[in-house]
């Protein structure tokens, strides 16, 4: 199980989203349920540089990111057994390859009770 906060909210959470107004609204909404810290990243890239700097105890990954996907932070997450929720606009149309099929989704946009639960539930699975 993930290392938790005193009120069972995850210490570090990354964040991938390449909509600055969605990722404020994620950050805001997760330092309100009680997450210690949240890392906003927009890019492959820089996802996986944060992962390398510090591996995250939760993450919220856009499916589609400007001219890339998540994926390839998906499965770096999965060889780590970071526990990780998609978040994705396109609904059930949303390619997901089949070996990430079976993770989590959030629909954009998601309530507060359903990310809440995706979090609570990360160490659950």
């Amino acid at each position: 199980m993930a290392p938790a906060h005193s009120n069972g909210a995850p210490e570090d959470v990354l964040i991938v989203e390449d909509d600055p107004i969605i990722a404020i609204d994620f950050e805001d909404r997760l330092l309100g349920f009680g997450v210690a810290g949240v890392r906003t990243v927009g890019s492959v890239t820089k996802a996986l540089e944060a992962i390398a700097k510090r591996t995250p105890d939760f993450a919220l990954l856009d499916v589609e990111l400007i001219r890339e996907t998540s994926f390839a932070i998906a499965e770096r997450l999965v060889a780590l057994k970071v526990p990780f929720v998609f978040v994705t606009g396109y609904g059930a149309e949303a390619r997901i390859p089949p070996a990430l099929a079976g993770q989590p989704r959030l629909q954009k946009p998601c309530s507060s009770d359903a990310l809440e639960a995706a979090l609570q539930a990360r160490g659950a699975a």
